[in-house]
């Protein structure tokens, strides 16, 4: 409820705060933030905290071994492209003022 005969108070379509507005002042003297229902209790903190913790390291470790990994791709592509090189036929590159 308004204190004042000379203050409103709006809901905020967005966020659902309760805005107090003093139609005298034309302006906003005080706001009451709404209550979330997915606010984390304080009790759960050290869990939410925890996993966080697990899914970082999980996040890492992934990371760690997708870069032990990569080393072998490369050197099997450079393989690969090593031995299809060696089993092409040499020929002499075609020049531009040759075509002439």
């Amino acid at each position: 409820m308004a204190k004042l005969a000379s203050e409103l108070e709006v809901t905020c379509p967005c966020c659902n705060a309760v805005l107090v507005v003093d139609t005298n002042l034309g302006r906003v003297v005080g706001q009451r933030e709404a209550v979330r229902g997915d606010r984390p209790e304080l009790s759960e903190a050290e869990r939410i905290l925890a996993a966080e913790a697990a899914r970082r390291e999980a996040l890492f470790q992934q990371s760690v071994e997708a870069e032990k990994g990569r080393g072998d791709a490369l050197s099997r592509r450079f393989e690969e492209a090593l031995r299809q090189a060696h089993a092409e036929p040499l020929s002499k590159p075609t020049r531009d003022f040759d075509l002439d």
